[in-house]
């Protein structure tokens, strides 16, 4: 199976019965992202994380906005 990263455009090929390959087939929301761009993800987060002003906001449930 032939793959596309959804970043740098870089076309790649995976095994057609990988977890991978079936998780892009069965779940279009799903993206590819080629080895590169995800470590270079994976390492700016992790700086992000390390400056301590990173936070992740949980998102509203209904019942709090009556409050």
């Amino acid at each position: 199976m032939q793959v596309k990263c959804t970043i740098c455009d870089n076309i790649e090929s995976i095994d057609d019965h990988s977890f991978e390959a079936k998780r892009l087939r069965n779940r279009r929301i799903h993206m590819y992202l080629c080895q590169l761009c995800y470590e270079r993800i994976e390492h700016k987060t992790k700086q992000r994380h390390a400056t301590g002003k990173f936070r992740l906001y949980t998102e509203k449930k209904a019942s709090d906005d009556f409050i």
